[in-house]
């Protein structure tokens, strides 16, 4: 019996393979838990369409990522933050306070997560900072930090 697994088993393949099997394995224990689809005609096409739709969801996300990363490289944050008496922040500019700048500055809405700051930012001054988009690309933040 064929069998079009949907999820990787152990000592048999992974997700996606289309797979030979025992009549009884395939019909009690892959595809009675789940495992796998019989595969037929009408399930292997569904399958193939699926795969295409997915890979041209992701090829448009890529792009999308892409057009971010080409608007970031000219853009610049700027966060006004209170100075002490001896010339530094109090506290520190967090990720939340640096997205939120970015989308009222220039209405790009990146989340938190994105950026790469593994200590708030705590001297006034011109600070670059890596964003992760997903999918391998990463983009340069330009932030430049004021004191008031």
């Amino acid at each position: 019996m064929k069998v079009l697994l949907t999820k990787d088993v152990k000592g048999v393949g992974k997700a996606g393979e289309i797979k030979e099997v025992a009549d009884g394995y395939g019909k009690n224990f892959l595809i009675g838990k789940g495992l796998a689809l019989a595969a037929t005609n009408e399930v292997l096409k569904k399958y193939e369409a699926d795969q295409r739709k997915k890979a041209a969801s992701e090829a448009a996300e890529i792009e999308r990522l892409n057009a971010i990363k080409a608007k970031l490289a000219d853009l610049k944050v700027v966060i006004t933050k209170k100075v002490g008496d001896t010339g530094h922040l109090f506290g520190a500019v967090t990720k939340d306070e640096i997205a939120q700048a970015l989308k009222d500055q220039h209405d790009i809405d990146i989340d938190k997560k994105e950026l790469d700051a593994k200590h708030g930012i705590k001297t006034t001054g011109s600070h670059d900072l890596d964003l992760k988009l997903g999918h391998g690309i990463h983009a340069t933040l330009h932030v430049d930090i004021k004191g008031e």
